[in-house]
Order: C-alpha cells, then structure tokens, then sequence
C-alpha cells in the first residue's frame, strides 16, 4: 500500500504515493487479505484492552486505524461485486460476508471495549476536541444498539440475527440484478421502434437489425418512454414490476428479524431503533412530515393525472395505465412546452458533462479535477485527482456506464478515509457509480438531462466526503453523518443542473460544438416541474410505506396490503396487481435505508433552502461557497447535521423551501 510517509509537504509529492492504488489481484486473494485485517483487528482489540494508560490516543486511535484498513480491503471486494458481478465475485463475497458481519457484531456487543470508551470519554471529554468527543457519543450509542448489557442468551440471538440479516441482504440484492439480467425483448418490426431516437436505436440495434431491449434501467426506460407499441411497453413494464418473486420471502423473514432485533433491544418496534441515530426523533413525526407535504402535494397531483389521462385518451389510449405514464407524460410535455427532451440529448455527451462538470464545480467552489492514469476495474472507468489550489485533496473514480455485470442504479461509494497516522497521511478516494448509456465505437453515450441530474447527485455526496478536513475516520466525510441528513450535499447539487448558467458549462452538441440554445436551455428549466407533484406523491409513498412497515412484524401478504393502503392514501397513479414493487425495493432491503427512506425529502429540504441561498446571489458567491466547504463539505460527521447548517446559513432552514423547489405555493 502506497501512502504519504511523513517529511514532505502534500505539495511536493507525487501523486503516485498519496493513495492507495486499486487491487489488480485475484478476488480469493483479496478475501484472504479480508481475513488478514479481521485478525489484525482482533488482535488490536486484545491489545488495547490490557492497557493500563487508557486514554483516546492509546485505545479509541489504534482501533479505529485498524478497523479503517479492514474496511479498505472489505470495500475492494463488495465494490467488485456491485460493478464486475460474476460467479466468481459472488463466490467470495458471499463467503466472507458473514465473517465480517460477525467481527463487527461481536465488537459491538464487547462489554469491555464498551466500558474502556465510557471511561474515556467520561474522563476527557471536556479536554478532547468536537470530533473526538463525537467519535466517543457515536460509538457509545452504536454499543448499546449492538447489544451491550443484555444478558447472554440475548446477545447471542442478536448476533444471530445480524448474521442472518447479512445474509439475506445479499440475497435480495443478487436476486434483483440476477432477475434484471435475465430478461431480454426482440423487436423485429421497425414500426415498434419507429418513435425511437436515432442515438438510442443505435444502441440498441442488433446486427441483424432486430433490437433488443432489457431491464437494465437505461434499456427499460428507453422504451417505455419512446415505444411505440403498446403490448410490447406492457410486456416490458410487466417484466420489469415482477422481477425476483422470490423476494417477497426474503423481505418477510427481513422484516421479522429486524423487528426482533428493536425487541431484543428494548425499542417498540424497528423503526424505532432507526431513528436512534438519526436527526429525526419519531416514527410519528416522520409520518406526520411526509403527510403534511402530501396533503399540499396530492390535489395537485390529482390535477396533474387528470390532464394525462384526459390527453391519453386524445392520443388513443383511453384505458391510461401505469406502464403508458412515460411515454404520455413525453408526448405532453412535448404538446405543452413544444419541448421534446430527446432535442437535449446530443447536447449531453457524457465525457463533455463530466469535464464542464468539472469546470463549474472550479468556479463554484474552487476545486480542480485533474485526470490521472491508475489501475482501473473496467476500461471504462476513469481516475481523477481533486485539487484544492496546488494541493491534491482526493482521488475520484468514475464508472458510468451501463453493463451486464453491473448493479443497476447509480451511488457513490467512499474507499479511503482522511486520516492522520503518525507517519503518514491518508487521503480520502471514492467511486461515482452511474449506469448511463453504454457508448460504441459508432456511436458515444448520449444522455437524458435527468442522467446528467444523477451525475450532479452523486458529485454530490462525493465531495461531502472528498473534501473532508476532519483527521477522525468515524466521523470524516460521509461517515458518522446523520441517515436522514446525509442526502443533502447530494440534493443540494442536482438542483444546479436545471440553471441555464450552469448548463453553459458542459451543454455543446456532440458533433458541431455549438452551444445548447438559449431557449432548448431555458425550456429545460421550465419543465423541471412538469408533473412534479405526481412525483413528489410517489416519493411519498415510498417513505410512508417504508416506516409503516418497519411498525411491527409483516408476512409478505400484509406487506401488499400496506403498499396498497398507502397507495389508496397518498398515491394518484395506481400499478396493476402484479405490480410487485417491494420486491425490488432494494433501497431498504439491501441498502441501508431501512425506515430511513423519508431522509431523501427531509434532507430535501435543507439542499433547497441552501440551494436558494446561492441563487439569490447569482449561484456565484464565494463567501456563500466558502462558508458551504468549511461547515458542510469539510466537517462531515463531525458534529450534528443541524448545528451545521444553522452555522451555514446563520438560521434555522426555511420549511418554505421544500413547497417552492415544486412550485407548490401561490
């Protein structure tokens, strides 16, 4: 491993030695090296609790160096199987999955370890500085959420639970992409397809000249957008809705478990124990959240489905189904605004998006991204430095585009941490995972605006955790950020890429390099809101199912049955029967966000409020941007998400924003 050794300023490195270069070995020998650190780290955990000279330096700082390179090694292996899936991959994932599940739960549940952190953080409190003392409050409450204090027999079942957990968290996720990848729909006739973008029809043409459409989301939502046949965008929809049936078991036996587990530790119910360390305080001020937006939301909405069925019927589509909304929601947009979205995809050529991304994230907050060459997983991938003036700060990785072994969806995930060791520095590196486009020899990867929306996020979350400053891995970055906070650089960005200014940066046509038109470019931001509520509604839905279900113990069956209520609540476009959507709800079975799916709104409101701020001083401003990098970017986990903000903005956030981000007020 390759890092900065102690005598030389960061300035006058090479790169070559700042990070960590990624793997290029064989996956059993990664998960050997896996196995190496988890013992390393048990080893340390011997060590320091035989210390008599116990203080943060001593007992806190070894442990969590130690457990930060296990969790460096662990992130190679679980990104791989995320973005290079195979046999192989799932192999030694799936082996050493419940190793690691089971190192971390017998640490949380270690009473000494627990009693040595009390100690501390008993004597030094007022002594250590704010990060610290929040590596020490995270930790303290992370212990008693892992079991410490139980009687034995309780402990143990909690671990067994975890593991189990573990377990079918990855079962659900392979589940989903192993059903994703099977499906596959030939179209012969060109009258199928005649709707069909020139660009997307080569992507998708077979050399034959039949077309093939798949699940993967870029495939899927090509053609339920422009199909013009019918049966064809059902047959696809229906594909798509039904995808790992076997799920349904799984997030039964997922739900018991988790809400054995808030049981056992003394909580009503999972989610509950959620919100443990999260800013919100109840499962009833969540619900009372998002049914307060939704009763502004859903007239609105309800207004909204109207015209689109009113308008479908006009096109011959009488009976408006779920699996016709994105092909007649485009035809009225194009009707209403005399906007066709496929007018700004030659304006969105991915490599163009990422480099003028690039230049307005320089002029926003003056960061630079410089290209480098390093070992890579896929061709495709690309490697960036993250320059703060001179000073390299970060290493980027971007892996963009769709494939067949890759997870669909889109996500960052951090690697290295900014940390301080004694004779080294370590920076933090992270990967940006999208599924755009894939792009051919003949043809480059062209993207919808809500890709580049995407792109906007993800840079989002990445430089919440590449710009950190704070030298405590626990809390530097994204980690020991608030779930239902840590939405928020992230939210915040993507709203940028609706400005004509910022489009300026990055909007020129892939074959003549002429801008996008003043008028396609305000076109895009006029139509930011088309149907927004309709989609404020569904993210709604989503949340609210989310927590309802988290309440108590639910069969798969009462798992509809909520869905379906929910829906009959707060929904204005409903499925069909065989829509089973929770089967693929990989967010909260799969990814972390377990009656945690609210955070994207709640923290929705922070990233607009913020967002408007910058907007009333011409997005420019460079003391709004300063105050941005040191009190968000910078501090990360450092302190509460709330106390940050307010130090932000020097208020409290304006409820107003969330409503005038939809233009849902007067």
């Amino acid at each position: 491993m390759l890092f900065h050794s102690g005598g030389e300023s960061l300035e006058s490195m090479s790169p070559a030695v700042l990070f960590r270069e990624f793997p290029q070995i064989a996956l059993s020998y990664q998960k050997e090296k896996v196995r190496e650190k988890i013992q390393n780290s048990k080893k340390v955990l011997e060590d320091i609790i035989r210390k008599k000279d116990v203080n943060y330096e001593s007992v806190i700082r070894p442990l969590n160096d130690s457990i930060e390179e296990l969790q460096e090694e662990f992130t190679v292996l679980s990104h791989l199987n995320s973005v290079k899936n195979s046999e192989e991959t799932k192999e030694h994932y799936t082996e050493i999955l419940p190793e690691i599940t089971e190192f971390y739960t017998e640490l949380g549940q270690n009473e000494e370890l627990f009693k040595l952190y009390s100690q501390i953080y008993e004597k030094e409190k007022s002594s250590l500085d704010r990060p610290k003392n929040k590596v020490l409050e995270d930790a303290i409450l992370q212990f008693k959420l892992g079991g410490v204090g139980l009687p034995e027999d309780k402990k143990n079942r909690l671990q067994e639970i975890q593991l189990r957990l573990s377990d079918l968290s990855n079962q659900f996720s392979q589940n989903l992409l192993d059903s994703t990848n099977s499906f596959e729909m030939k179209i012969e006739s060109e009258e199928d397809v005649k709707e069909i973008p020139e660009s997307d029809k080569a992507l998708y043409r077979n050399e034959d000249g039949t077309y093939s459409f798949t699940l993967q989301f870029p495939s899927y939502n090509c053609y339920m957008t422009y199909g013009s046949n019918r049966s064809k965008r059902e047959e696809l929809y229906k594909a798509y809705v039904t995808r790992a049936p076997g799920n349904g078991k799984i997030l039964e036996e997922i739900l018991a478990l988790r809400d054995e587990s808030a049981n056992l530790l003394g909580y009503k119910n999972y989610a509950e124990a959620s919100l443990a360390t999260k800013v919100a305080d109840s499962p009833e001020q969540v619900l009372d959240f998002l049914q307060r937006i939704g009763k502004l939301a859903r007239p609105i909405a309800e207004k909204e489905i109207s015209e689109l069925k009113k308008f479908a019927s006009s096109i011959h589509i009488p009976d408006f189904q779920a699996f016709d909304s994105a092909y007649v929601s485009e035809k009225l947009k194009k009707k209403n605004y005399d906007f066709d979205e496929e007018e700004t995809r030659p304006y969105f050529e991915k490599s163009t998006v990422v480099k003028g991304t690039f230049s307005f994230l320089e002029k926003l907050l003056g960061l630079k991204f410089e290209k480098t060459n390093a070992p890579i997983w896929d061709p495709k991938t690309e490697v960036y430095h993250v320059r703060n003036g001179s000073e390299i700060i970060a290493r980027l990785y971007l892996d963009l585009e769709a494939r067949k072994d890759k997870q669909g969806g889109a996500w960052m995930n951090h690697w290295e941490t900014r940390n301080r060791l004694p004779n080294r520095m370590i920076l933090p590196s992270a990967f940006v995972v999208c599924n755009f486009p894939p792009s051919k020899d003949s043809a480059p990867s062209l993207l919808n605006h809500s890709d580049v929306v995407t792109f906007f996020h993800e840079m989002g979350h990445a430089l919440h955790h590449l710009c950190a400053k704070i030298e405590e891995p626990p809390v530097s970055g994204i980690n020991g950020v608030e779930w239902d906070a840590v939405e928020f650089p992230s939210q915040f960005l993507e709203n940028f890429a609706y400005e004509p200014e910022v489009l300026n940066f990055f909007a020129f046509h892939y074959e003549t390099g002429k801008p996008i038109p003043k008028e396609l470019a305000q076109k895009l931001k006029d139509t930011k809101n088309f149907l927004a509520a309709m989609g404020v509604v569904r993210q709604l839905e989503f949340g609210i199912f989310d927590i309802r279900i988290h309440l108590q113990k639910y069969s798969e069956e009462e798992v509809q049955n909520i869905l379906d209520l929910v829906r009959k609540d707060i929904s204005v476009l409903f499925p069909p029967e065989y829509n089973k959507f929770q089967n693929g709800f990989g967010h909260i079975f799969s990814g972390g966000y377990a009656a945690g799916y609210y955070s994207y709104k709640w923290a929705e409101l922070l990233a607009a409020d913020a967002f408007f701020a910058f907007r009333s001083k011409g997005i420019f401003d460079e003391d709004l941007a300063a105050k941005y990098r040191t009190e968000i970017l910078e501090k990360g986990g450092s302190e509460n998400a709330m106390i940050l903000f307010k130090r932000f903005l020097g208020r409290d956030p304006e409820p107003d924003a969330l409503l005038k981000l939809y233009d849902l007020v007067a």
